[in-house]
């Protein structure tokens, strides 16, 4: 917030303002504008970045790296998180002649459907449920039965996820208390996204499908989705700064 003034970012117009009043110099924000880009400031969108930070942030992924280091031949692990699909395009940048903009077409009610998936660990498969209505402990537990039969070669399923409230309620206790022997949730840190890599490749999904799509329904782009999904032989973990938090070897 710039001191005094009800507006959340600095603009040239204020600048100029505060130069005048202050400083008893008088100029234009234009002329405010080229001074910014002579001492190198741009204008552009800044970073979000999640402020609080897990205590334990260290601490929960030195316990994920021992559990990948020293896995058994029967157990594996895959990192888990659900993805939001809109009708509503997601705009993004494009080729298009100078002059001219090119347009998307949005079908004005927008439609969504949540996505549950997994990244499996030690073939960098991308599995993934079938699309609910709601992003909630329903869409997960059918997630993990997907998880316990798409993934029967081994006894045990290590499942890395985030810190949302339906991944750890009432409902998927009582579902542990059955399955537990199969399939083990392990917590990733809170507030700390970038440590999961499959949110690199929901930005690919994203990329690729959703982006500026041009479908008539939902359904249409669900296809798509999933056509998308299946023609990928594997999503390893794709940065430096994934391979720099976990062990690769499988």
């Amino acid at each position: 917030m710039a001191p005094g003034f009800f507006r959340s970012r600095w603009s040239c117009a204020l600048l100029a303002l505060l130069l005048w009043e202050r400083e008893g110099v008088k100029l234009s924000p234009e002329t405010v504008r080229r001074g910014l880009h002579r001492m190198e400031f741009v204008w552009r969108r800044p970073r979000p970045i999640v402020g609080p930070r897990d205590p334990e942030h260290e601490a929960k992924l030195r316990r994920i790296r021992q559990l990948m280091a020293t896995l058994p031949d029967d157990e594996t692990v895959v990192f888990q998180d659900e993805v939001d699909v809109h009708l509503n395009p997601k705009i993004g940048s494009c080729w298009m002649i100078r002059g001219e903009q090119a347009e998307v077409i949005t079908p004005g009610n927008n439609e969504k459907r949540h996505l549950a998936g997994s990244l499996h660990w030690r073939t960098g498969r991308l599995l993934l449920s079938a699309p609910g209505t709601r992003r909630d402990a329903n869409l997960f537990l059918a997630h993990l039965d997907d998880l316990r039969r798409q993934l029967r070669a081994y006894r045990v399923i290590h499942v890395v996820c985030d810190n949302a409230r339906f991944h750890d309620c009432r409902a998927v206790r009582k579902y542990l208390d059955r399955w537990g022997h199969r399939i083990k949730l392990v917590f990733l840190p809170k507030y700390a996204p970038e440590t999961n890599p499959i949110e690199r490749v929901w930005w690919h999904l994203h990329e690729t499908i959703t982006r500026n799509h041009r479908c008539r329904s939902l359904e249409e782009l669900l296809d798509q989705v999933y056509s998308w999904a299946e023609a990928q032989e594997s999503f390893y973990f794709q940065t430096a700064s994934f391979r720099d938090i976990y062990t690769l070897a499988a």
